[in-house]
């Protein structure tokens, strides 16, 4: 299972949200970068971000940082946040991030993603409020069952799936693994469990349950988990596969 640090900007600054709410925002670092380095240091592989200004205005807005990001670490990055075109796409891809979430243009326009999902490296974002779509930053929620948009994804070149259970998310409240199991199953695709990680035992709960990855937030950076511990279960039992 792939462990990823998240680094969520808002204004410049990393900071962490209760339920998506940008009003509850927390801050924990004025630079986002070194951030990311203590990440590296710890053993991480990817780095999960997200610029939560562009969610909602809907194009890039915090440039800056994740160029900072970028030149800093040798992590390999994936982002989201107000990515709607494939100018955009390219733009990030050439600035040297490894893969880009398409979140609420999936909704909107399916097609648009797997078009993209042939040419570039692509992750789906699924967030969900009760098992329905969320979209726009999470401000609005569709009429779209989250296992339906799932399934639209299967077989289209689509790397993975991120499936946030909103309610949790930035909660530490647990993860919603029947969820994320239900998105696993009804795509075939890569998932990764976002939302309500709280400590190791959400960890095992998501390795018992076979899902593929999982986005660590707020469990880190208020120190309810040992990211360093869970990069060393982790990967040891990847060891043990291979071994087999």
């Amino acid at each position: 299972m792939t462990i990823l640090p998240a680094i969520d900007l808002k204004d410049g600054k990393a900071v962490r949200l209760s339920k998506g709410l940008m009003e509850s925002a927390k801050i924990y670092s004025d630079e986002p970068w070194q951030v990311a380095k203590r990440f590296e240091e710890l053993g991480s592989k990817w780095v999960h971000l997200v610029d939560l200004n562009g969610a909602f205005a809907g194009k890039p807005e915090n440039l800056e940082q994740i160029r900072k990001i970028r030149k800093n670490c040798n992590l390999k990055l994936e982002l989201g946040g107000g990515i709607r075109d494939e100018e955009t796409i390219k733009m990030y891809l050439e600035l040297g991030i490894d893969r880009l979430i398409l979140g609420s243009i999936a909704v909107k326009d399916a097609q648009f993603v797997k078009d993209m999902a042939k040419k570039y490296p692509i992750v789906v974002g699924i967030d969900a409020i009760d098992g329905m779509v969320a979209v726009e930053g999470w401000a609005k929620t569709s009429d779209m069952k989250a296992t339906d948009l799932a399934r639209a994804f299967a077989d289209c070149g689509v790397e993975a799936i991120i499936c946030t259970d909103v309610g949790r998310d930035g909660m530490m409240t647990g993860v919603n693994v029947e969820f994320t199991k239900s998105i696993q199953e009804a795509s075939g695709l890569e998932t990764i469990a976002s939302g309500g990680l709280k400590d190791m035992r959400d960890i095992d709960a998501l390795l018992e349950a076979g899902i593929d990855g999982t986005i660590v937030g707020k469990a880190f950076y208020e120190g309810t988990l040992d990211l360093e511990e869970a990069f060393l279960k982790t990967n040891n039992i990847e060891e043990i596969i291979n071994e087999k």
